[in-house]
């Protein structure tokens, strides 16, 4: 059975390009623009989410934090991505698991994915 991904932005060429390389990869992909809808994660769980920091009028940092927080996802695995010169210390702070910098190699993003999803 194929591993599930979310990927969280708010920008629409990104989840198109993410998604087409990961579906590629044989990973059943779910993309998110809208950060607020994912407080409400609690079924149906990806096996990891890509989440960017920076969207529309939410921080995925927060949005991190509380779900580190959560009973549900406090095990999901949770990679940071951003264009942030900080967002190493951001994923850390927000208790992410890992991160990637944009912009980013698809590679890089196919291993890290493939690195949650054993």
């Amino acid at each position: 059975m194929s591993k599930k991904v979310l990927v969280a932005d708010d920008d629409a060429a990104i989840l198109d390009a993410v998604s087409l390389m990961l579906k590629e990869e044989g990973f059943d992909v779910k993309t998110q623009a809208n950060g607020n809808k994912l407080y409400n994660l609690e079924q149906d769980l990806p096996d990891v989410l890509l989440l960017d920091i920076w969207m529309s009028g939410v921080d995925g940092g927060d949005i991190c934090k509380f779900l580190k927080k959560q009973p549900a996802t406090q095990n999901l695995p949770i990679v940071l991505v951003s264009a942030n010169k900080d967002t190493a210390k951001i994923a850390e702070e927000a208790g992410a698991d890992d991160f990637l910098a944009k912009p980013f190699e698809m590679d890089e993003l196919i291993e890290k994915v493939k690195k949650y999803t054993k």
